[in-house]
């Protein structure tokens, strides 16, 4: 019997693409637009608001609102499911901000007559995102193009990580600009094997809340703008209201225009195969002398000036 697979989450509809069983996926979320196929697919989950027309300050707040009332985030569409009627549903444990979560996959199960297999995927690390690569592999039976092509991107890996670094700069990556977040999970890592000094997060740690004492105690050379599911454009957009803070501006990093704009919806937000290139961005910034001629996405990064 054919697999009819849901996914509710962006990274796990790129894996499945990639191990070549995107014609067994039945539906997937609003966020599920990569690759460009994904956008075909029968939309289950939906947002029970708009963030494009929203401030950071303004999406903080209603996420912040809809937990504490208990209202849902994410919209599940019970009739577009029922059509589907996945056996699979691929779904995260890692934030409930994200992706759908543990509410939508138990009410997914309770509408459906034929009960489908849950698999629950919650990396922390870069490590947990190549071995999840492998177990949705084992699920869809693709386990030998899933050990191949994570040995491809182990490749890639070990080419940054074996590089010879003769410095190591203090790296402050910032999740949300507007309360200030800390980026957590895989990225302390990423930013370590690119050869940086994370601060304020530990790797597996989750995103939190920082204040802007913290950044300047800890004295970053470089600052790295990744807002969760933003873009360059939208990122460098909302740092208007932070350039202007005078703690801000008084950084280092800040005078000396050491900061980036990054395509975190891309590749670094979602715990993806594209997780690699965000490893080969941080590079790029962090040690761009040794890194010259490493291939990057046009417009993944772009320096901030911040020199008036």
């Amino acid at each position: 019997m054919p697999n009819r697979i849901v996914s509710f989450l962006p990274s796990a509809t790129e894996i499945l693409y990639e191990l070549g069983v995107g014609d067994q996926i039945v539906g997937v979320t609003h966020e599920c637009n990569y690759p460009e196929q994904a956008k075909t697919k029968p939309r289950i989950i939906h947002s029970s608001f708009n963030p494009d027309t929203m401030t950071s300050q303004e999406i903080d707040n209603k996420v912040v609102d809809l937990m504490h009332s208990g209202k849902d985030i994410y919209i599940l569409d019970e009739d577009i499911l029922k059509k589907a009627n996945p056996n699979l549903i691929i779904s995260q444990g890692i934030c409930e901000v994200c992706s759908p979560y543990t509410k939508e996959v138990n009410r997914a199960v309770t509408i459906l007559d034929n009960k489908p297999e849950v698999l629950i995927l919650d990396p922390r690390n870069l490590d947990d995102i190549l071995t999840n690569i492998l177990d949705v592999a084992k699920k869809v039976g693709k386990e030998k193009e899933a050990q191949n092509f994570i040995d491809s991107l182990k490749k890639r890996i070990t080419y940054i990580q074996t590089k010879p670094k003769k410095s190591k700069p203090k790296i402050l990556c910032v999740e949300w600009l507007d309360p200030l977040f800390t980026a957590g999970h895989w990225v302390p890592q990423l930013v370590e094997m690119a050869g940086g000094i994370n601060g304020i997060s530990s790797t597996g740690d989750q995103s939190r809340r920082m204040e802007i004492d913290e950044t300047i105690k800890f004295e970053p050379d470089i600052i790295i703008l990744m807002p969760c599911g933003f873009d360059v454009k939208r990122t460098i957009l909302e740092y208007e209201k932070l350039a202007n803070n005078p703690q801000w501006k008084s950084l280092g990093a800040v005078q000396n225009s050491k900061i980036y704009a990054v395509n975190a919806n891309e590749y670094f937000s979602k715990p993806g195969p594209r997780t690699v290139t965000g490893l080969e961005i941080l590079a790029k910034i962090i040690h761009p002398e040794l890194f010259p001629d490493l291939k990057i996405p046009d417009g993944s990064f772009q320096k901030i000036n911040t020199k008036n």
